[in-house]
């Protein structure tokens, strides 16, 4: 059978509903508060006593036997010591169970009641954050692409949330995607829509890439892992300040307008890029294009290559004086405008183009000069059709 004697006499300063009406019951409770704690602190120095005492008596009756077993000094006067020794430990025992007894019979209080069984203190402290690898920029492109190949689906969801909350839920489920990584995937992907014209869809990509960016910020104020202030993030800018929000409109609206200057930018490359490409197609045999050649001739020269008028051509080259005929007539066979000698070469298809036997030709031709061959050889025509005798 359970006890519970021992729960009726709590000794507690303040228990007291009824107080007689001349007696201060504040002033009555502190008095009975201090005289409490004076009495424990009296045990509390009466303890300390006696165990000091109990020290002393265990060092004396040490030293005494050892100096019986070992004999020295008188004998006699050694066993009577140790005789008061022990006298003097039995009055310690006595001493000891008369302040147990005092002790039980102590009404318990708030200080006495209980004991803690055992103390534990944890603190949770955060990731520290990662400190920046140096890598090179071959480096970081590899890491790039392995990080978009693995997650490049992950990050398209993500950009397509629209609810703080759930922007929150996923990344805590997909904590990888916190990172700078995917801050940059997402500013590549808010170009390309931009590029393609999904305005709308643009804009809100960038809005949670923004909303990454401010994650990574804000651990890096804090020198913490991203991951740990994903939730503080989106609790804050769901309960923020009108000040914060503006500034946080504000970041997102510029970075925008910047998403849209590079796109255009970027198409503007992509244009000039394809224009010198098709530059590059049509360039000449010596390095010239033909439509810059042929805005640079003459009107007289231009009229002859649009109706393509070999005989009208042969009289405008006549006309001309001899350097200005030379130097259109060489530009347009540099650039592909004029084929000199275009009827051999159809004559004779396999002997390659009329360029080649053009070229074939100044060979045998500067070998004949070498040779002593044809001495009274003619200058070399401009094109076919039309010879430096024309000219003159």
């Amino acid at each position: 059978m359970v006890d519970y004697s021992k729960w009726k006499n709590i000794e507690i300063s303040d228990d007291e509903d009824d107080t007689h009406p001349n007696i201060d019951t504040p002033s009555l409770f502190r008095w009975r508060h201090q005289a409490r704690i004076e009495r424990m602190a009296e045990m509390d120095k009466e303890r300390d006593e006696l165990k000091k005492k109990r020290q002393s008596y265990q060092a004396r009756l040490i030293d005494v036997k050892q100096r019986i077993g070992k004999k020295e000094g008188d004998e006699a006067a050694l066993k009577k010591e140790l005789e008061k020794i022990e006298n003097e430990g039995k009055e310690l025992d006595r001493i000891e169970n008369e302040m147990l007894k005092k002790e039980n019979k102590t009404p318990w209080n708030v200080d006495t009641i209980s004991k803690p069984g055992f103390e534990k203190t944890v603190i949770n402290k955060k990731a520290p954050r990662k400190p920046d690898e140096n890598l090179s920029e071959e480096e970081r492109e590899q890491r790039m692409k392995k990080f978009i190949s693995e997650n490049e689906a992950l990050c398209k969801k993500y950009g397509m949330f629209r609810k703080y909350d759930d922007s929150k839920e996923f990344l805590q489920k997909h904590s990888q995607l916190v990172c700078d990584d995917a801050v940059n995937y997402l500013v590549i992907w808010s170009i390309n829509l931009e590029m393609e014209e999904k305005h709308e869809l643009m804009a809100h990509v960038a809005h949670q890439c923004i909303c990454m960016q401010y994650i990574l910020e804000l651990a890096k104020q804090l020198n913490v892992d991203p991951r740990a202030c994903v939730t503080s993030f989106f609790s804050k800018i769901q309960n923020c300040l009108p000040e914060y929000r503006q500034q946080f409109e504000t970041e997102i609206r510029d970075f925008k307008e910047r998403i849209k200057n590079r796109a255009r930018e970027k198409v503007q490359e992509a244009m000039a890029e394809a224009e010198e490409e098709e530059r590059q197609e049509r360039m000449g045999p010596g390095g010239l294009d033909p439509a810059d050649v042929f805005e640079s001739l003459p009107d007289e020269l231009k009229a002859c290559f649009e109706s393509r008028d070999v005989e009208l051509l042969q009289k405008t080259i006549a006309a001309m004086p001899v350097d200005v005929a030379k130097y259109h007539m060489k530009r347009c066979v540099d650039s592909g405008l004029w084929v000199p000698n275009a009827a051999d070469a159809e004559a004779a298809p396999s002997s390659g183009s009329g360029v080649e036997k053009t070229d074939d030709a100044k060979e045998e031709s500067a070998k004949g000069k070498e040779e002593g061959e044809g001495d009274e050889t003619k200058e070399e025509p401009i094109y076919t059709g039309v010879s430096t005798e024309d000219v003159d």
